[in-house]
């Protein structure tokens, strides 16, 4: 199935039509300019959990990274301005890492509830496991995008459309995508959400379409996967029951049929404010061959239809373990056996500004293998703290220890992945340095 895109002249007379709509809304004048600071530097020490060129290689790394970031807003009652420059990067990198803008986008909002929002920006969406704000990594990513929308009685409905180029005018005929900095060639996302009027219940329901360009740089060719699903929560007093289930379609970049799916469940009960507890399930659909062999032979197994599933633009670090071993460094030859993850954890506040959380975590692939002894993956266990010296400076910490399988080492084809062991110290610093307000003359 392919979804087309939007004609630009159809998005512009819509957009000119939400302007319209917003008219002369509010001729107060009331202004406000602001900047803020996002300073985020964090020290790890791993050990394992990343694949080496060499198996002699004893895969231990010491590193500090660092995100820095200003942000410029601007405000009235109809309009709204960000800007976002940002360095991120590992100290001592060549060029000190990379200078970007993480954000650049102008919102314009109706009394009605109608807005339009235009520019890169942030794209995230219920529990971020599909769309999400991922900033652990430093390099977040954003999005190039326009986005219409309506909120208001409980309800908020969004349609994101996006079209990506590497140039203006290059001579593949104004198609070629190959090697971008936005995730995908296009996207249009369509997001409904509802509240009940006690926000007991709330519901959303989420479709995309998104365009991936082969690598093909001769021949490009745009192939279309779709993701269609639901989240759910319900939080009646003390409680939270959270789940969600998406089913994916389409192709992927080498034109390989898509047929997979994820589905999550959370249960959580914070009697005080003291402590919380949660357990939960998640299952992520997967292959059951090698693109490449196991024992790192030459070769390749077909694909017929690919059943691995992939979270699109999730925040992966929120959910499968802390180390991010999973969906994010992906096993031998790209190879997806899908995930369980059963988990069960706690946060307590002994103090006031101090958090504290320990989780558990087993992992099992979701495909039955016939060259491993079992399914399972291994055992995680996990500490974090963290430490409000102010409202914008927190001191936060965390370590995590895996227990990997002999399914694990054979997967990722390292016997260092039988004993994994993570630790990291992060400062992060969020002030605002300054603000203004003033009105128009009349």
């Amino acid at each position: 199935m392919k979804v087309s895109n939007l004609r630009l002249p159809r998005l512009s007379l819509l957009l000119f039509t939400l302007v319209v709509s917003v008219g002369v809304y509010g001729q107060e004048a009331d202004n406000e300019f602001s900047i803020s600071a996002k300073l985020n530097t964090r020290g790890e020490l791993r050990y394992g959990g990343f694949k080496a060129d060499s198996l002699d290689n004893d895969r231990i790394a010491n590193f500090i990274l660092g995100s820095y970031q200003l942000d410029f807003d601007y405000k009235r009652s109809w309009l709204e301005l960000h800007l976002s420059p940002k360095q991120a990067g590992v100290w001592g990198q060549a060029a000190g890492g990379g200078l970007s803008l993480a954000e650049a986008w102008a919102l314009v909002k109706s009394k009605n509830g109608f807005f339009a929002k235009i520019g890169r920006q942030i794209l995230n969406y219920d529990d971020e496991r599909i769309l999400g704000y991922d900033d652990w990594t430093m390099t977040a990513p954003t999005h190039d995008v326009l986005k219409f929308g309506y909120e208001g009685h409980g309800h908020k409905v969004h349609l994101i459309l996006a079209y990506n180029q590497n140039a203006d005018n290059p001579d593949t005929g104004n198609t070629y995508y190959s090697d971008g900095i936005q995730p995908h060639k296009s996207m249009q996302t369509l997001w409904y959400h509802y509240d009940t009027p006690s926000s007991l219940f709330g519901g959303s329901l989420l479709f995309m379409n998104v365009g991936m360009q082969s690598t093909d740089s001769e021949h490009p060719k745009t192939y279309y996967q779709q993701l269609l699903g639901t989240y759910l929560s319900f939080t009646p007093k003390h409680w939270a029951v959270t789940g969600s289930f998406y089913y994916q379609m389409g192709r992927q970049e080498d034109g390989i049929p898509i047929s997979a799916f994820m589905g999550n469940a959370k249960v959580q009960f914070t009697p005080n404010d003291i402590f919380s507890v949660y357990a939960g399930y998640d299952y992520l659909s997967g292959d059951k061959y090698f693109a490449l062999p196991p024992h790192g032979a030459f070769g390749m197994v077909f694909h017929d239809t690919i059943r691995g599933f992939n979270s699109i633009y999730g925040s992966h670090h929120d959910f499968y373990g802390a180390m991010d071993f999973f969906y994010l460094d992906s096993f031998v030859g790209n190879f997806t056996p899908g995930l369980q993850n059963l988990f069960v954890g706690g946060t307590v506040n002994p103090v006031k500004k101090l958090n504290i959380n320990l989780s558990y975590h087993y992992f099992a692939i979701a495909t039955n293998l016939d060259y491993v002894p079992s399914k399972s993956l291994g055992h995680d266990f996990e500490i974090r703290a963290s430490y409000a010296f102010s409202d914008f400076v927190k001191l936060s910490a965390g370590f995590s220890y895996l227990m990997g399988t002999e399914t694990m080492a054979i997967l990722q084809q390292l016997e260092e992945t039988r004993r994994m062991r993570w630790g990291w110290l992060m400062l992060s610093i969020t002030p605002k340095i300054y603000t203004t307000t003033w009105q128009d003359k009349k």
